[in-house]
């Protein structure tokens, strides 16, 4: 039985707009940000998710399933996350964070930012 070869995938910078979306209006804090995101790889069991966003300035209400996390990297701009109890954390450009399963709080783009992203949902996981 012969083996499928397992290759690298390289992300380069996408050449088109990405998706565009808004938070919905139920979950505005602050704004209405235009929300721009490239997907550049999937995983085979959709459990991994990575690409590039974007955003405009402002803040929504966020809430993670508890089976879904999130790490990402500043490439510019600066971010902040509030947590349901108040405190905030600040992300800025050369830094990441990840956003925990089950966290529930508030998103806030403080200047335009774009970020690499990882979003790993435990949730999507297809059994064979």
């Amino acid at each position: 039985m012969s083996q499928v070869p397992v290759a690298i995938v390289r992300m380069t910078q996408p050449s088109q707009g990405g998706a565009i979306d808004h938070p919905r209006p139920e979950r505005l804090v602050r704004g209405n940000p235009c929300r721009e995101t490239w997907p550049l790889y999937e995983s085979a069991d959709g459990v991994t998710s990575v690409g590039i966003w974007a955003c405009e300035p402002g803040m929504w209400r966020i809430a993670f399933a508890p089976h879904k996390e999130e790490y990402f990297c500043v490439l510019e701009g600066h971010v902040r996350l509030h947590d349901a109890q108040g405190l905030a954390v600040d992300v800025r450009a050369g830094e990441g964070a990840v956003i925990p399963a089950g966290f529930e709080g508030a998103f806030e783009v403080v200047e335009a930012v774009r970020k690499h992203f990882v979003l790993v949902d435990r949730g999507a996981s297809r059994s064979t």
